[in-house]
């Protein structure tokens, strides 16, 4: 028989991942749903010029840089639902951290600028989000600046993602003449008022019937006219909201807006809550082989999706996120750690925003918690209360380029190998072990700014300088069997990796491919 609290207070989770290219205005809009949540007073965007620093941007290298290299898990209440927000980072160099954190989501939002509309590091999660049959909602940012024709970005979401576009609202104006958003399900003209505060408080909204007089009069006849003739010609040619295709990852309702002058984005945050799915059944893989369904509203289970060292640096913890799929946690719960076959006992658990911590006495399916401890859990454990079943492993992604890591001075050496394994444990960079030749361990990294993340980390939480000494490989490939019959080329390397797999180093992409030649009944797999 199931329990109406249960079902209850998962039907309020929505738990989203929000996606984009580099500098889209991702980690802005994440500020301003904590503004308009209440969570926050005042919103302190990252490149704010009296010196505000990003809330969900936590770590050091962040704050200097003004972008977000690590994914951040916040949980809060807007209206009457429970918000488990993942923000990822941007920069493609992190990616296999944000397609970790992808697996912890049931939605994503996707973040465009309304002047560049969809770039590279977009496609590639994108993708991500398409594998894993993540719906889509697109909230198109940045219309406080001159941008492109507001139909030319839906057909390009359509032509270079292949998935249909659906305007929820639409746009007046653009740039300096931005003057808000037409809901087209209730014809409601919202317009805004800027705030004195460049964004940091609320905006004021005021809202009229489209079809009214006063439309007129606050747009001017002309303006009003051309706004009605746009949506005429939406109604007759544009995409239809389906919630089955949205579902299904066929269509992403399009939102207009700018999350730096908070135009438009009270009226996305309510239909996001109304559109997003909560949490739903997983596929797991049961301890006899077999794949099976977990519903919702069985009993506990979760998985480790995301490792953070140091996240408060007075104690040196160390925060395992994990990401509830069954179930519901109650205090002092005991689990089965699948990875180490033994019971465990979940101990003041936490909700996080950013450094700010709050023990929870309760979490649902959906939610996002951590859990303070080391060593006891790796990205990809399950946890469960009855056991017999398995989550889906979390990929690695191909390193491109190696290198090994020494300290500067000898002393060091101890805190340096302290730094080294928590940051390992963490998916800062992977580390591979040569099969010949110097048994040192090797580093590989997806992008060059992920050895500089690890390098200022180790100076900065650990105290330790580094010397990275870069290695002549620029690509690698996982051996899906029979590693004994591979004929590995002259040039490569072949090594271990933290799992005990064969990875093979190549020099060049063309070494690669000549490998995978010479070795055709091998799978040379660049996901692992």
């Amino acid at each position: 028989m199931s329990d109406p609290r249960l079902t209850r207070e998962i039907a309020r989770r929505r738990t989203f991942a929000i996606i984009s290219h580099p500098d889209a205005g991702k980690t802005t809009l994440t500020e301003k749903l904590l503004l308009y949540s209440g969570v926050l007073q005042t919103a302190g965007l990252v490149k704010n010029r009296k010196g505000k620093l990003a809330t969900s941007d936590w770590m050091g290298m962040e704050q200097a840089r003004g972008i977000s290299i690590t994914s951040s898990a916040m949980q809060f209440q807007y209206r009457d639902h429970v918000i488990n927000v993942l923000d990822t980072p941007g920069h493609e160099d992190f990616s296999e951290d944000t397609f970790r954190t992808l697996t912890a989501a049931d939605s994503a939002i996707m973040v465009l600028d309304a002047g560049k509309g969809v770039e590279a590091q977009t496609r590639k999660l994108f993708e991500v989000c398409r594998l894993r049959g993540i719906p889509i909602l697109t909230f198109v940012n940045k219309l406080d600046l001159n941008g492109r024709d507001p139909l030319d970005l839906m057909t390009e979401v359509e032509e270079a993602l292949g998935i249909q576009a659906s305007a929820i609202n639409w746009p007046i104006g653009s740039g300096r003449d931005f003057r808000g958003v037409v809901d087209r399900r209730t014809n409601e003209l919202q317009l805004f008022e800027k705030t004195a505060a460049g964004g940091s408080r609320r905006s004021e909204l005021e809202r009229i019937p489209m079809d009214s007089p006063l439309a007129d009069e606050r747009l001017g006849a002309e303006l009003a006219a051309n706004v009605r003739d746009e949506l005429e010609l939406l109604d007759v040619a544009g995409n239809e909201l389906d919630m089955d295709r949205f579902l299904a990852g066929e269509v992403t309702p399009t939102f207009f807006g700018s999350a730096l002058t908070n135009f438009g984005l009270e009226p996305f945050f309510d239909a996001f809550v109304e559109l997003a799915p909560s949490p739903s059944g997983r596929l797991v893989d049961s301890d006899d082989g077999t794949e099976v369904e977990l519903g919702a509203e069985e009993p506990f289970s979760a998985f480790i999706f995301k490792i953070q060292a140091n996240m408060d640096r007075r104690h040196r913890d160390c925060v395992s996120f994990m990401r509830i799929c069954s179930g519901s946690y109650t205090p002092d719960m005991q689990v089965n750690h699948g990875r180490l076959g033994k019971k465990v006992r979940l101990a003041r658990p936490q909700s996080i925003v950013a450094k700010e911590r709050h023990t929870i006495d309760e979490a649902f399916a959906g939610d996002i918690v951590g859990l303070v401890g080391k060593d006891l859990y790796q990205i990809g454990d399950t946890i469960s209360l009855n056991g017999g079943f398995k989550h889906k492993p979390l990929p690695l992604f191909q390193p491109e380029i190696f290198a090994r890591i020494a300290p500067k001075v000898i002393s060091d050496r101890k805190r340096f190998d302290k730094g080294m394994k928590n940051l390992i444990a963490e998916g800062a960079v992977q580390q591979v072990w040569p099969e010949t030749g110097p048994k040192d361990a090797m580093i590989g990294a997806v992008g060059a700014l992920q050895f500089e993340s690890l390098q200022y980390r180790l100076e900065d939480e650990y105290g330790v300088e580094t010397r990275l000494t870069p290695l002549p490989y620029e690509c690698s490939a996982w051996i899906n069997a029979n590693e004994d019959t591979f004929k590995a080329p002259i040039n490569s390397l072949q090594a271990r990796d933290s799992r005990g797999r064969l990875v093979i180093l190549f020099k060049s992409e063309l070494d690669k491919r000549l490998a995978a030649h010479q070795n055709p009944n091998h799978q040379l797999l660049n996901i692992a």
